[in-house]
């Protein structure tokens, strides 16, 4: 038992046990029944269940806006920079081709199924904002994981909707979920020493202002490149570790 023990707290212990994979098998298994139910769901049904969703990720965003220990100088640096970084890089653009090609290669036996929409709407959903990057990094420092179990549950239901009106798209998604949750609870258990309150908490506000403009964009209003933002979560870490 003691062993067990010592395995959970070590960095490849606590992804094992994280939420992280939970948040994974919660995706799969949202997508798994909205391919099940999908011709089951009239379209006004899902569009008014996807405009729900995106209201709960407004609501959870807002909440994550009042951090105590911001500075909203390093928040409006911490975008700037993001974002001109974000732009040169492309990220928006490059998880598209990637969603593209992977469509491309489902596609050769000559079906028709769209992948690269879900798989891209999905995986922004899932995997910008502060529940994952702020709740990763709690999981990596103290185990603590209930950020992640929240998210997997809100992640369920959306993969649930999206998967009956995207695709197939919206499963594959879950492998880029594991893959950063994974990574930033595994790098936050390892680097915790120098990781400083001031800096997760900016962290976590530009992280809520992405969940923001993601739900914005899933209710039809904006069409903000979130994902070319992505850098302006690193920021803070970096500036607060050395100011």
């Amino acid at each position: 038992m003691d062993f067990l023990i010592e395995a959970a707290e070590t960095p490849l212990g606590r992804v094992l046990l994280s939420g992280a994979v939970v948040n994974f098998v919660l995706v799969i298994l949202g997508s798994l029944l909205g391919l099940l139910f999908k011709k089951g769901i009239p379209e006004k049904v899902r569009a008014t269940l996807m405009n729900g969703m995106a209201l709960c990720v407004i609501y959870i965003g807002v909440t994550g806006l009042f951090e105590e220990d911001t500075n909203i100088i390093i928040i409006i640096l911490s975008f700037a920079v993001g974002a001109v970084i974000g732009e040169l890089i492309d990220l928006d653009r490059k998880i598209n081709l990637l969603g593209e090609r992977i469509e491309t290669k489902f596609n050769r036996n000559g079906s028709n199924t769209k992948i690269a929409d879900g798989f891209v709407t999905a995986t922004l959903l899932f995997c910008v904002g502060a529940m994952s990057i702020v709740g990763s990094i709690n999981s990596g420092i103290s185990g603590d994981n209930s950020t992640l179990y929240s998210k997997s549950v809100i992640d369920c239901v959306s993969a649930m909707a999206f998967t009956s009106s995207l695709g197939i798209g919206v499963m594959l998604s879950a492998f880029p979920v594991i893959i950063l949750e994974g990574a930033v609870t595994l790098l936050a258990s390892v680097i915790s020493p120098v990781l400083t309150d001031a800096g997760i908490a900016n962290m976590s506000v530009i992280g809520s202002l992405l969940i923001i403009a993601l739900a914005l964009n899933m209710l039809g209003l904006t069409k903000i490149k979130v994902m070319n933002y992505l850098p302006s979560m690193l920021l803070p870490l970096i500036i607060c570790a050395f100011v």
